[in-house]
């Protein structure tokens, strides 16, 4: 029996029975299980091999759940929830004593959010009780964006992966928190700090703390394919300086044309930041499997979606 499925119902009896499943959202494929259920949380931890640190975000079906999920919210975050869920915006907020502090990373804070695609939508209304789902890789691995990408990562460990064909912003969620009420960016997304920012004016930035992150996405070192990975504001130019090597190459908008070059991705003709960051990881996965020695990947503007496809590539590229 194929592990990628589209039947809720089978997703419903093994989450019911505490197992771990991959699941679709419009930011990156998860890996989920029930945030009430120790043994499905540390399933996860494990499958993903990720630090019990770092914490996961829950996944809830709507706005009216909030408050089983955290407490003391502030007012800005009200704001952000009403304008942008569901959609691809998680918010750390206080905790209720019901969450496990193995969700949180033993920290007093909850990321939360409305997942915006409509079969996990559909799941949260058939269930009793939220996910927990951090993305669907092996920890500091590029993110999936397929059911494919997750059977080919979980293909021995998971029961299943339900098919919501492919994500349609293909990155993961921005991640706001609260100090003193004022907002505060702890990771680059989906969703534009400037459009953010329209709704609570300017935002704090710490997106970095590889000890102890208060939200997923924190640490320096993520996101990375296998090939060797470098980042660059000008590919022509290093190309010059590189010999006797495959090369694979990531770039934004335009084709660049050198012999040396033995394979290329294009995330968008037409300069969409928007499309480029939904093509991102799809596009990663490509190259990794491309047998390079070397992977070549282009700086982008440093405006909107740009930000966060810059954040993820330094991540990438970073040793």
């Amino acid at each position: 029996m194929s592990l990628i499925s589209n039947s809720i119902k089978k997703a419903v009896a093994l989450l019911d029975q505490d197992q771990v499943i991959g699941i679709p959202t419009e930011t990156v494929y998860g890996l989920a299980g029930n945030i009430h259920s120790p043994d499905a949380i540390h399933r996860i931890f494990s499958i993903k091999q990720r630090p019990l640190f770092n914490p996961l975000i829950i996944h809830i079906k709507s706005v009216d759940d909030l408050n089983e999920i955290a407490r003391d919210i502030p007012n800005k975050a009200l704001l952000l929830a009403a304008a942008f869920w569901p959609g691809p915006l998680t918010l750390v907020l206080k905790k209720q004593a019901t969450i496990l502090d193995l969700v949180t990373g033993g920290k007093d804070t909850v990321a939360v959010r409305v997942p915006n695609h409509p079969l996990i939508l559909e799941l949260l209304g058939q269930l009793s009780y939220p996910l927990a789902a951090p993305s669907a890789n092996p920890f500091g691995c590029i993110s999936p964006t397929e059911a494919a990408h997750v059977a080919n990562y979980f293909k021995e460990v998971l029961p299943m992966v339900l098919d919501g064909g492919v994500c349609s912003r293909g990155i993961e969620s921005t991640i706001i928190g609260f100090e003193n009420e004022e907002p505060v960016l702890y990771r680059h997304g989906s969703l534009a700090t400037e459009d953010i920012e329209a709704i609570v004016g300017p935002l704090k930035i710490i997106t970095n703390n590889n000890t102890a992150p208060v939200a997923p996405g924190m640490l320096s070192r993520h996101y990375a394919p296998v090939t060797n990975t470098v980042l660059s504001t000008d590919i022509i130019e290093m190309l010059k300086t590189i010999s006797n090597t495959k090369i694979g190459v990531l770039v934004f908008q335009n084709e660049i044309n050198d012999t040396k070059i033995k394979g290329q991705e294009v995330l968008s003709p037409a300069g969409s930041l928007e499309e480029a960051a939904s093509q991102l990881y799809a596009a990663l996965h490509r190259l990794d499997k491309g047998n390079y020695d070397l992977i070549i990947v282009e700086r982008f503007p440093d405006v909107g979606l740009g930000k966060t496809i810059n954040d993820r590539l330094q991540r990438a590229t970073k040793k």
